[in-house]
């Protein structure tokens, strides 16, 4: 008999006492701004206290009654994890290659994230079949438990040429997986000379290598992510004031690099270094 799904922690009432915003309203709001995204590894005291001094601007993302979401991501690399090391030595261009499931609606997703070597970025998506039953646990998805072949592979093959980014040697496979819980909330300031701003926060993320069979977790720190405009928003202002600065903080990178402490990682020495006091 199988064991029965653990249930997530029940958010803390200054959430659910939060106004709802619809996906649609959510993404027609975010999408009229130049964004400038910066990330954030903070106690969950500070979100807390982040929803109470900007309870009154904002909005909580709702579908279906639901207000945190649970995400899994697969990613993918060569043999020689060419988007790894790119990202590493900051080459200008590079890509990035995952899967992602939302595992409360059912959709699945594969993505190409590009950077070309003017610095522009794009993300383009394929959708997949999603998994009847998603694990628990981060791992390589049953529905992709390979390389990537046939119209997925062809799908990110095109992606990288019209980028202009060279192709890589070798089939793409399953390199690392990511699982966390994910709550987004606008804010959108009654000051008319403040940008609306869109605010994630991602808890109980864990990685899992599908090569060595190693995982950790963070357990006492969650990832925020500001999406602002070219002005820091008011959510970045409180976080300073806090004692919190924004980190480079590429879930894949950061975590490839914590379970495969021989890689080269000085680009992420910052954050690596608050990771290992509290992964676990």
């Amino acid at each position: 008999m199988s064991a029965a799904p653990t249930a997530r922690p029940t958010p803390r009432p200054a959430l659910l006492d939060l106004p709802a915003i619809g996906l649609e309203q959510l993404t027609e709001q975010a999408s009229l701004m130049t964004r400038v995204d910066r990330k954030y590894l903070v106690p969950a005291s500070a979100v807390h206290r982040l929803l109470q001094e900007m309870s009154a601007d904002l909005q909580v993302l709702e579908i279906a009654g639901r207000r945190t979401f649970g995400y899994r991501s697969v990613y993918y690399d060569t043999a020689q994890l060419a988007s790894y090391r790119a990202a590493a030595t900051g080459r200008r261009r590079r890509f990035k290659v995952r899967r992602r499931d939302y595992l409360d609606t059912g959709a699945a997703f594969l993505e190409v994230k590009t950077r070309t070597g003017r610095g522009e970025s794009s993300k383009v998506r394929l959708a997949l079949a999603a998994d009847p039953l998603p694990p628990a646990s981060p791992g390589p998805s049953p529905a992709s438990p390979g390389d990537l072949r046939g119209e997925a592979a062809e799908f990110v093959l095109d992606q990288l040429a019209e980028a202009g980014i060279p192709v890589p040697a070798g089939a793409l496979h399953p390199v690392l997986a990511t699982a966390y819980d994910r709550t987004t909330l606008m804010a959108a300031p009654a000051d008319v000379r403040s940008d609306p701003s869109r605010i994630t926060v991602d808890a109980a993320l864990a990685w899992t290598d599908p090569v060595t069979g190693a995982s950790t977790s963070l357990t006492e720190l969650v990832v925020v992510e500001t999406k602002a405009g070219t002005r820091p928003g008011p959510a970045d202002r409180l976080l300073w004031a806090l004692g919190h600065r924004p980190l480079r903080l590429s879930k894949y990178a950061v975590g490839l690099a914590l379970l495969r402490p021989e890689l080269a990682a000085n680009r992420w020495h910052r954050t690596l270094g608050r990771l290992d006091l509290h992964a676990a």
